[in-house]
């Protein structure tokens, strides 16, 4: 088969969503009617149901939250899928913006109760930078909710975003009956299933005969009429052309938990979602059908599987054909490597893949100078840029309980630093050698804890740290420039784990009162070293 032939097989898009709007029931249940999967796990459900293939953490089975990304390829409809789950809760949220880097598209899951919700408008603005085209999933349609045409309006004025719905929800809350599928207008009747366990038996009609309008109920389907005459007269028409301009999505209504409205959806996402388009690059963009192999990497993970003790990168296929034991420059070192340990990836579960293509994402092992934001390529002309590093908003001392076991303690440690799960900081003044981590949220050092304690069998101990605000250095600033900075009270100057110089704040006033003395100093807010692809 030609490459220009796997290009257009492949769908790699990652789901994105506030917490708790449906994000990892809605990835569970494309695995179901993808085939994927026989039987569909719950999120929060009794002890001895199955957990859900995305979430494989300990803590995440715990907590019943996503904690870290999961790669999850599976095929359907003769299309190869690479679904990216992403962490919904905002103190992971550095992961979520690195695996955007990955994908193609998106589809963003809103609760019809809540509507447009602080994490969901952050993850849509960084979609919107990337130009990512949006596919719109509203959740929860058989609970009691907002209006349909509110939401619509929400959507639109919060996010600039058009609108077009794909179907129209017939009834909401406890007289939810169905949606109307307005490309084929047909009914489909909503019917529940029990534990969402099982695939939704199919029941499509036409709304204008009797029987169905009987069926619905008549003030379901005369207000439905209503609402679609509406959006006929004043809603945006389809356009795909604006979908891939990242100008419109297509808006679908359903309930994942049953399973309702999700083929539709999934379908839909399918037909119109782009395959793999030429990605960014310092000398240019590179077409995916380009002769060369190139990828780069954006994600790390040690001990997945507790029978592979080893780290995976995790690796975005842009270009080319990957082959397993082929020699590619490692650019940033410029050395060749061997890639000879590659697989596929299914949550935590893989085997081995002989060969990848654009749009792919494939786990490498064996490489422990693989880092995060790397670019792989059989051609030196190729490099992609950096994945940016945010500052951190949480600090703690990460103290060893055991000192009988520091060398598990510092090689722990090291495996979650290359994660970059935490950074490392290394105050100019530090008296101590105890480590200064520092993290988006405070979720994440729980995560530290429990991985060192699980995977390196070495308890720990968090001491929080004063500051809460940190930002870097121009890189042209010299040691007799940082001696001569009037500092103010709360600030401590740093270097992170790259010698970069960071600046630490005990507040954002403490922020604004020394960029007021040190007008002439440039404050960066991502690391130097970072651009977003």
């Amino acid at each position: 088969m030609k490459i220009a032939d796997e290009i257009a097989r492949r769908r790699t898009f990652a789901i994105i969503s506030h917490p708790d709007a449906g994000k990892t029931t809605l990835t569970e249940k494309f695995l179901l009617y993808g085939g994927a999967l026989q039987l569909a796990g719950t999120v929060k459900g009794r002890r001895d149901q199955r957990a859900t293939a995305s979430d494989w953490m300990e803590l995440e089975r715990q907590r019943g939250i996503s904690i870290s990304s999961t790669v999850l390829q599976f095929s359907y409809r003769g299309l190869v899928i690479n679904l990216l789950d992403t962490p919904g809760h905002e103190d992971f949220s550095e992961d979520t913006y690195r695996v955007l880097t990955a994908v193609d598209a998106a589809v963003m899951v809103i609760d019809g109760a809540k509507g447009i919700e602080a994490q969901t408008r952050k993850l849509f603005e960084v979609c919107r930078r990337r130009g990512i085209p949006i596919f719109t999933f509203i959740n929860k349609c058989d609970r009691p909710g907002k209006d349909p045409l509110e939401l619509i309006d929400e959507v639109e004025a919060i996010l600039g975003i058009g609108v077009f719905p794909v179907n129209w929800p017939l009834g909401v809350g406890n007289s939810f009956r169905g949606v109307f599928d307005r490309l084929m207008n047909k009914v489909h009747l909503f019917e529940r299933t029990q534990g969402g366990k099982f695939k939704v038996p199919l029941k499509v009609g036409d709304i204008t005969e009797p029987a169905m309008r009987e069926q619905l109920g008549a003030a379901v389907v005369d207000q439905a009429g209503e609402e679609l005459e509406m959006l006929e007269g004043a809603g945006a028409t389809f356009n795909r052309d604006e979908v891939l301009a990242g100008r419109l999505t297509p808006l679908f209504f359903g309930s994942a938990l049953n399973n309702f409205g999700v083929q539709m959806l999934l379908d839909g996402f399918l037909d119109h979602a782009p395959a793999p388009r030429p990605r960014p690059a310092r000398n240019g963009p590179v077409p995916p059908d380009a002769e060369a192999f190139s990828g780069f990497v954006f994600k790390i993970q040690a001990n997945m599987n507790p029978r592979h003790r080893d780290r995976v990168a995790f690796v975005r296929v842009c270009s080319g054909k990957f082959e397993r034991d082929m020699q590619v420059i490692h650019e940033r070192s410029g050395k060749l490597l061997r890639l000879s340990f590659s697989h596929r990836l299914f949550g935590r579960e893989r085997e081995t893949s002989d060969e990848a293509w654009p749009g792919d994402v494939i786990g490498i092992a064996g490489h422990a100078e693989l880092q995060i934001g790397d670019t792989l390529t059989a051609d030196p002309q190729i490099a992609y840029a950096p994945i940016p590093r945010f500052p951190p908003e949480s600090f703690v001392y990460l103290h060893n309980d055991d000192t009988q076991n520091v060398k598990r303690y510092w090689t722990g440690l090291e495996q979650l630093l290359q994660e970059k799960l935490i950074q490392r900081f290394y105050p100019l003044d530090a008296t101590r050698n105890v480590p200064l981590l520092g993290a988006i949220g405070e979720l994440q050092f729980d995560v530290v804890r429990s991985r060192m304690e699980l995977e390196y069998r070495t308890p720990t101990r968090i001491e929080p740290a004063p500051w809460t605000v940190a930002r870097w250095l121009h890189t042209d600033v010299t040691e007799e420039q940082l001696r001569a900075l009037r500092m103010g009270p709360g600030v401590v100057p740093a270097r992170d784990e790259n010698e970069h110089l960071i600046m630490l704040f005990e507040s954002e006033w403490s922020l604004r009162y020394f960029q007021e003395r040190n007008p002439e100093v440039a404050i960066l807010d991502t690391a130097p070293e970072g651009d977003l692809v």
